[in-house]
C-alpha cells in the first residue's frame, strides 16, 4: 500500500490557509472525532504556509505535558529562556521573542489536540492571538473538556471555530485509490465508506486488515472488497475507548440494537429498560432516526456493531436473535423487511427450521438483489426440506453469483420432484437460462424449444417460450425471437413475468432497429407491472435495464442514463453483489462519461466492470470493449488494444448481440493506432452487417463514426436499384427520416456540413451536439469547424477557437483523429513565442528573453497567425488551447 496521503478537504484546507493569511481574521479551530483527519488537515496546511511568507510553529499537546506548566508549548518556545521570570513574565517575553524571530512575517502558531494543553501554555495561546500579525490554528476532539483560554478565543470572537465533517463519498473513494495506488470499484468503495462513516483513520485500519487477509483483490488496475474484514486489534481499541464500560443495562440496550439495527423505538423500550436506553443515546452510543412518524434505533457508528456482535458469547447472541424475531412477529410483520428480518434471526438463532419462512424470505432477498443473503436463506430452506421450490430459487441465484456448475448440480438433485407442467416449464427455464448464460452450452436454445412441445397447459408454456425468444435474440437470431416474443403476448394465459420478458425481447430489437419511442413505451410498460413479476422472476429486470440501456444508449440520451444508474436498482445491484446488474450499468456508466469526454472516469468506471464481470461469460466482453473506447480516446493505444484483445477472448457466441459495440470499439482502437485505412474499412464492413440485420439505430452510429473520421463522402452498403451505392451523407440523411430522436438528424447534418466543407455549418451542428451534453461530437465538429474557418480565412475563426477552447476545458484529456488531423503544425520556436505572446509579453520583451532580434519575433507571430487564422496577440489563447496537442492554456 502507498503511504498515507492527505486527500480532498479542498474547502476545509482552503478556509484554514486563509485564516492562517488574512489580516482580517486571527485563526481557525476545527473540533472533531478521533480520526476524522483533523491533524492531518491541520499539518498539511503548515506545510504550505512557509512557501506564503509566513513564520511557521507547530506543537502537539498531550496528556504527558498537561500537567506541565508550558509543556504544551515546549516545541514553540525558544530555548534561551532568561531565568527568574514569572509565568507572566514568560508569555510576554515569549510573544516577543516570537516575533522578533519572524522578522516581519506572519506567525503562525498550529496546535494539534489543544484541548490537551496545560493551563499556562492554553493562557500563552490565548496571548499569542492577541498579538498583531499573529493567526493561532488548531485542533479539538469533539466531547473533551476545552481549556477556558483556548474556548474565549472563539467567545471573544478572536477565531473561527467549526466542526469537521466525515469525509464524504468522494474524498473517501480518492482516499482509497491514494492508499492502494489503484481505484476502488463503486461497491467497495461505498461498503467501506458507510463502515468507516468517513472516519479516515478507521478507513484506513480496515483497508489494512482486507489488504492483510487478502480480502483486497485487484483486477485489471481496480480493487474490489469481498467485505468480511475482521477488525485489526488497533481498531478494536479505538472502538473500545468509544464504546467505554457499560452497566448491564445499556450493554443489553446496545447488544439488542446491534443484533436487529434498524429497530423500532417501541420495540426496545419494550424488551429493555427504558432508562438504559436514554443513557445509551445520551452517551452517543445509539441515535434516533425519525422518519414518516416512524422511529428507528440505530448504532451511533457502523463498527460498533461489529465489535458488539463479535464479543457478544453465542448463546446470548441467538437468545437475542429469538427476542427479536419473537417481537416483530407479535407486533406484526408489517414493515416492507419484517419477513426477511424475522427469517435471518430465526436462521440465525436456530428457532425456526421453518422452510417456507425462509423460502419466502430468500426470495424477497433476491428480489432485492441481495445474492449472498438470498443464497444462504435459499440453501437453509432446501437444508429444512423446501424440496424442489428450494432448489429452483437456490439455483438461480447460484446462476447471479456466477456458480453455474453447483446451480445444475442442484437442479438435478430435484429432478425426481417435477410432478407437474407447471414445476416442468419452471425447471426448463432455471437449467436452460444456466446451461446457456452460465455455462454457455448453445445447443440449449434447440433443447428448451424441443422440451416446450411437451407442455400442455398455455402458460407454462409460455414461460418457457419467452426464455427460448431472448436467447435466440442474443443469438442475434432476431425474426425467430420476434415471433416467439409475440406469440408469448398472444396467448392471455401468459403470466405477467412471461409477458414482461417477452415485451423486454421486442424493445431490446425495437432499439436496434431505430424504433426509439415504440422501445422506450415496452420498456416503461414493463417497468410499470414491477411489483407484479418481481417476487417470480426478479432477474427480468436485468433484461429490463438491457433493453432501455440499449435504447438510451443508441438515442445518445445521456441524462436517461445518469437516471438509471442512480436508480433505486442500481444502488441494490452494488449493495448486494448482484454483479451481471452492477457490471452491466457500470459499462452504462462508463459510455455516458466516455461520450461527454470525461475519458478518465470512463476509463474507470469501465476498469470497475471490467473487475466485477471478471468470473461472467454475458457481459465481460462488453465490458473490455467499453474499456479499449475509453482508452484510444485517451490515446493510449496500447492499452486500448489490450482491451480489445481481451475482450475478442471473453466474448461469448451467445451474446452476439452485442457485436455493434464490439466492432465500433474495434476501429476506434485501429483509428488510435493511426490505421486510418482499417478503421475506415472496418465500419463499411459494419454498416453492410447492419443494414442486413436490420439495425438502422445501430446504423446510424456507425456511419456518424465514418463522418468523424472525415469519410461522409464514401459508398456503403448494397448497391441501390439505381446500380449505386449510397454514400455515408446520403445513407445517414434518409436514416434521419426514419429513426427516432433527435440525434440522427444532428449526425445527418453533421455529415453535410462535413461534405459541403462548410465551417459555420459544423459549428451550428456543433451547438447541437453540446446541447445534448455530447461533447466529443461537439469539439470534434468545432475543431473541424476551425481548420475550414481558418482555410477561408473567415472572421469566425476566432470565435469558433474560443468555442474549441471552451468545450475541451469540459473534457479529460482526449485524442481522437477529428481533433489532430488538419490541425496547424508549429515549430517549437513559434510555440514558444506564441505562448510568451499569449501572456501579454511585448515583442521586444521576448526578443530580450529569447536573445533573438525583435523582427524575428515579429515574423514568427505573422506565420503563427497565418498557421491559427487570428488576426493578432488577443486570439493567440484560445487558438493555442484549442490545439489537441497542447497541454494547457497558457498563462494570462
Amino acid at each position: 500500500m502507498e503511504r498515507w496521503s492527505f486527500v480532498g478537504r479542498t474547502d476545509e484546507l482552503n478556509r484554514l490557509v486563509s485564516a492562517a493569511t488574512s489580516p482580517d481574521t486571527r485563526g481557525l479551530f476545527f473540533s472533531g472525532i478521533a480520526g476524522v483527519g483533523k491533524s492531518r488537515l491541520l499539518w498539511r496546511c503548515l506545510e504550505d504556509l512557509p512557501e506564503l511568507g509566513c513564520a511557521i510553529w507547530s506543537a502537539s499537546a498531550n496528556i504527558a505535558s498537561a500537567g506541565i506548566p508550558f509543556g504544551g508549548l515546549a516545541q514553540v518556545l525558544p530555548a534561551d529562556q532568561p531565568a527568574g521570570l514569572s509565568p507572566a513574565g514568560i508569555m510576554r517575553w515569549a510573544v516577543d521573542a516570537l516575533h522578533q524571530q519572524a522578522a516581519g512575517r506572519r506567525i503562525v502558531i498550529g496546535i494539534d489536540d489543544a484541548h490537551l494543553l496545560d493551563p499556562s501554555s492554553a493562557a500563552l495561546v490565548y496571548l499569542i492571538a492577541r498579538s498583531d500579525n499573529a493567526t493561532v490554528l488548531g485542533t479539538l476532539r469533539s466531547g473533551e473538556p476545552v481549556p477556558l483560554p483556548i474556548r474565549a478565543l472563539w467567545t471573544d470572537d478572536l477565531v473561527d471555530h467549526a466542526e469537521l465533517a466525515p469525509l464524504g463519498q468522494a474524498d473517501t473513494t480518492d482516499l482509497l485509490a491514494a492508499m492502494l495506488g489503484d481505484p476502488v470499484d463503486a461497491p467497495s468503495a461505498d461498503r467501506l465508506h458507510r463502515l468507516s462513516a468517513g472516519n479516515a483513520l478507521m478507513l484506513r485500519e480496515l483497508v489494512i486488515a482486507a489488504h492483510a487477509s487478502e480480502e483486497l483483490t485487484r483486477a485489471y488496475g481496480v480493487w474490489r472488497w469481498t467485505g468480511r474484514t475482521q477488525l485489526p486489534p488497533s481498531l478494536d481499541d479505538l472502538i473500545d475507548a468509544r464504546i467505554g464500560q457499560l452497566d448491564q443495562g445499556v450493554r443489553a440496550v446496545v447488544e439488542l440494537v446491534a443484533m436487529g439495527e434498524p429497530i423500532g423505538l417501541a420495540l426496545v423500550s419494550r424488551a429493555t429498560d427504558s432508562s438504559s436506553v436514554e443513557v445509551a443515546e445520551e452517551r452517543g452510543l445509539i441515535q434516533v432516526v425519525t422518519h414518516d412518524r416512524r422511529s428507528d434505533v440505530r448504532l451511533a457508528h457502523p463498527l460498533y456493531g461489529e465489535v458488539v456482535r463479535r464479543r457478544c458469547p453465542v448463546t446470548r447472541a441467538r437468545r437475542l436473535n429469538a427476542r427479536l424475531a419473537d417481537l416483530v412477529e407479535r407486533a406484526g410483520t408489517r414493515r416492507r423487511d419484517d419477513l426477511l428480518r424475522v427469517a435471518v434471526w430465526r436462521l440465525d438463532s436456530g428457532t425456526s427450521p421453518d422452510p417456507e419462512l425462509l423460502l419466502n424470505a430468500g426470495g424477497q432477498a433476491f428480489s432485492q438483489f441481495d445474492v449472498p443473503l438470498a443464497a444462504r436463506l435459499a440453501r437453509a430452506a432446501l437444508d429444512a426440506g423446501g424440496g424442489y421450490q428450494a432448489a429452483e430459487l437456490l439455483a438461480t441465484i447460484l446462476m447471479f453469483g456466477d456458480r453455474a456448475a453447483e446451480a445444475i448440480e442442484v437442479l438435478d438433485s430435484v429432478a425426481d420432484q417435477i410432478t407437474s407442467d407447471e414445476r416442468r416449464s419452471r425447471w426448463l427455464t432455471v437449467r436452460g437460462m444456466v446451461s446457456y448464460w452460465g455455462l454457455n452450452r448453445e445447443s440449449t436454445v434447440a433443447e428448451i424449444a424441443a422440451d416446450a412441445e411437451r407442455l400442455t397447459d398455455p402458460a407454462d408454456r409460455a414461460r418457457v417460450v419467452a426464455f427460448e425468444a431472448i436467447m435466440r435474440l442474443h443469438r442475434l437470431e432476431c425474426a425467430e425471437a420476434l415471433r416467439l416474443s409475440r406469440s408469448v403476448l398472444d396467448r392471455p394465459a401468459a403470466t405477467v413475468a412471461a409477458r414482461g420478458l417477452a415485451r423486454c425481447t421486442i424493445a431490446h430489437l425495437q432499439a436496434a432497429r431505430g424504433e426509439l419511442v415504440l422501445s422506450g413505451r415496452a420498456v416503461e410498460g414493463v417497468a410499470a407491472e414491477a411489483a407484479q413479476w418481481r417476487v417470480e422472476m426478479p432477474y427480468l429486470q436485468l433484461a429490463l435495464e438491457l433493453a432501455r440501456g440499449t435504447r438510451l444508449a443508441l438515442a445518445g440520451d445521456l441524462a436517461g442514463i445518469d437516471a438509471i444508474v442512480a436508480a433505486e436498482f442500481a444502488d441494490l445491484a452494488d449493495a448486494g453483489d448482484f454483479r451481471l446488474g452492477s457490471g452491466y450499468l457500470s459499462i452504462l456508466r462508463a459510455q455516458a462519461a466516455r461520450l461527454r469526454g470525461q475519458t478518465g472516469e470512463a476509463l474507470r468506471t469501465s476498469l470497475g466492470a471490467c473487475a466485477v464481470l471478471a468470473t461472467s461469460k454475458v457481459f465481460a466482453g462488453l465490458a473490455h470493449a467499453e474499456r479499449a473506447q475509453a482508452a484510444a480516446m485517451r490515446g493510449d493505444v496500447e492499452s486500448a488494444m489490450e482491451a480489445m484483445a481481451e475482450s475478442d477472448r471473453s466474448h461469448t457466441s451467445g451474446m452476439a448481440i452485442l457485436y455493434p459495440w464490439l466492432e465500433q470499439a474495434r476501429a476506434a482502437v485501429l483509428a488510435a493506432t493511426g490505421d486510418l485505412p482499417a478503421a475506415v474499412a472496418g465500419l463499411r464492413g459494419l454498416v453492410g452487417l447492419l443494414q442486413s440485420d436490420g439495425f438502422a439505430g445501430h446504423e446510424v452510429l456507425v456511419l456518424h463514426d465514418l463522418v468523424r473520421l472525415g469519410r461522409a463522402d464514401i459508398e456503403i452498403g448494397e448497391p441501390t436499384v439505381t446500380g449505386r451505392r449510397q454514400s455515408v451523407v446520403q445513407r445517414l440523411t434518409e436514416l434521419s427520416e426514419t429513426v427516432d430522436g433527435p440525434l440522427p438528424a444532428l449526425m445527418a447534418r453533421h455529415a453535410r456540413a462535413e461534405y459541403g466543407h462548410s465551417g459555420d455549418q459544423l459549428l451550428a451542428v456543433a451547438d447541437g451536439f453540446s446541447e445534448l451534453d455530447l461533447n466529443v461530437f461537439a469539439a470534434e465538429a468545432t475543431s473541424r469547424a476551425v481548420a475550414r474557418l481558418r482555410a477561408a480565412r473567415s472572421t469566425r475563426s476566432h470565435e469558433a477557437n474560443l468555442r474549441l477552447a471552451g468545450l475541451l476545458r469540459r473534457c479529460d484529456v482526449l485524442r481522437t483523429p477529428a481533433l489532430s488531423t488538419r490541425q496547424p503544425a508549429l515549430t517549437e520556436r513559434e510555440r514558444q513565442i506564441a505562448r510568451l505572446a499569449a501572456r501579454g509579453l511585448a515583442s521586444r520583451n521576448i526578443a530580450e528573453q529569447l536573445y533573438i532580434s525583435t523582427r524575428t519575433v515579429e515574423n514568427h507571430l505573422q506565420r503563427v497567425y497565418n498557421k491559427l487564422g487570428v488576426a493578432g496577440r488577443g486570439e493567440l489563447w484560445p487558438a493555442l488551447r484549442s490545439m489537441p496537442e497542447q497541454e494547457g492554456e497558457p498563462d494570462r
